[in-house]
């Protein structure tokens, strides 16, 4: 979906860095990358340290990279295992002088959890930052793929993408057949109602489980008309118990909808619903069972 990365002229200027010794003025070369905001990220080589300040990121740098090579994490950051292990940056708000005491060439994050006046200040401290960003299951993988060419781990993260894609495929074949989709909504918070919006990847994983996402806004808040109107089959946002204490205490009208009539009221694991990461197949699994019990 996105041209994520200038490969050809990433690939001539790392060539030209790696004869350096034959010219001083070769060495004040620098690799321009485009990120998925289309912003110019600049590089002095080819980054060695690496650290991300969304947890999503993290998960997509462990999955691809030598752990060596990430020298931190968000206080956020609990998978992998591995992840426990590295030094914690606070990054809300970010923590300056601890992200300067790490020295990471590169910093990755997600589109809308780091401001970019954040972005211009780690710059400002040579330090560039690199964004992705998710509105579908492929993106993921494709962002898995971008990694691993930035970062001198195509091989892996190939491997790793074109797995993934495997399963998603085989679980999208399961469902192509369904006459009626199942109409789902996925809360996000109760008051006021914030939802996963159609530009997300809870979209397109519905999608892949032959159902649909109520939910044509994105992360406004939503009316209870709104939702009587649309009808949701299926309620993803908590247990029944929870739901029935929380959210339709408070929009006692709601209870008209399919889905408290018929009881279809789920709870996700939070991470697996919330994170693009490379449990996507694990998250659209965990869907499933809710789905089609």
């Amino acid at each position: 979906m996105y041209c994520k990365i200038k490969w050809q002229l990433c690939l001539c200027l790392l060539l030209a860095l790696a004869a350096c010794n034959q010219s001083d003025q070769v060495t004040q070369k620098q690799i321009v990358l485009e990120d998925d905001l289309g912003r110019e990220v600049k590089l002095n080589r080819q980054p060695k340290r690496v650290m991300a300040l969304a947890t999503s990121m993290t998960e997509m740098l462990f999955a691809v990279l030598d752990t060596s090579t990430i020298v931190g994490r968000t206080q956020n950051d609990d998978y992998p295992a591995a992840a426990l292990t590295k030094p914690v940056v606070n990054n809300y708000p970010v923590d300056y002088e601890q992200v300067l005491r790490l020295k990471p060439d590169l910093i990755f994050t997600v589109e809308g959890i780091t401001p970019l006046d954040v972005a211009a200040r780690l710059e400002e401290l040579g330090i560039p930052v690199f964004y992705q960003r998710y509105e579908t299951v492929e993106d993921i993988f494709t962002a898995l793929e971008d990694i691993g060419q930035l970062m001198g781990r195509e091989q892996q993260a190939e491997h790793l993408a074109d797995s993934l894609r495997e399963q998603v495929a085989q679980i999208k074949a399961r469902h192509q057949q369904q006459e009626q989709p199942l109409r789902v909504l996925g809360l996000a918070g109760y008051d006021p109602i914030y939802v996963y919006g159609h530009n997300t990847a809870i979209t397109d994983k519905l999608r892949i489980l032959g159902a649909e996402n109520v939910v044509e806004e994105t992360y406004e808040p939503l009316t209870r008309e709104y939702i009587l109107k649309s009808n949701p089959d299926v309620v993803l946002g908590g247990t029944p118990q929870e739901l029935e204490e929380s959210f339709f205490s408070i929009y006692p009208e709601l209870r008209k909808t399919n889905a408290y009539q018929n009881r279809r009221l789920y709870a996700p694991t939070t991470d697996l619903m919330a994170r693009p990461s490379p449990r996507v197949v694990e998250s659209i699994r965990e869907l499933e069972r809710f789905l089609y019990p």
